[in-house]
């Protein structure tokens, strides 16, 4: 099975979201992109993930355009419906679902309740995706 999880800056939730999926079941394969990718994964959502075993230092935010010839049975758009416009892929997808989650790259605040924003929507998608594979 093949998914792409879809956001806009394709830099924390949809990186989290693949890096799951990748890691919760053999026979998926999953990647991410972005409408308007950032320069770089956000640190804190690199230092979230490796607190719960997976690393994804090394993973690069992608270009959306990248995936519009390829095939998927999933794209999964992750963005926050009330304060962003979620992002739509044209390629060849047999289903687009829409699983919404707040972005911790816009929490303000200290860098205490923003490290502790990051593990609650990492845990959110964690949790969120763990459903959607039982219901395969």
């Amino acid at each position: 099975m093949k998914i792409l999880i879809l956001c806009t800056g394709n830099s924390c939730r949809s990186q989290m979201a693949e890096a799951y999926l990748n890691n919760m079941q053999k026979g998926i394969t999953a990647f991410s992109a972005g409408t308007s990718p950032s320069k770089q994964v956000h640190p804190l959502a690199i230092k979230v993930m490796l607190e719960d075993g997976i690393d994804i230092s090394n993973h690069k935010p992608k270009n959306s355009d990248l995936f519009v010839s390829d095939s998927f049975d999933y794209v999964i758009t992750v963005c926050d419906n009330a304060k962003e416009s979620c992002p739509i892929f044209t390629g060849d997808v047999k289903q687009q679902l829409h699983i919404g989650f707040e972005d911790p790259d816009a929490v303000e605040g200290s860098d205490e309740f923003v490290v502790s924003e990051f593990r609650r929507i990492r845990n959110e998608i964690k949790e969120q995706f763990t459903e959607f594979i039982s219901k395969l």
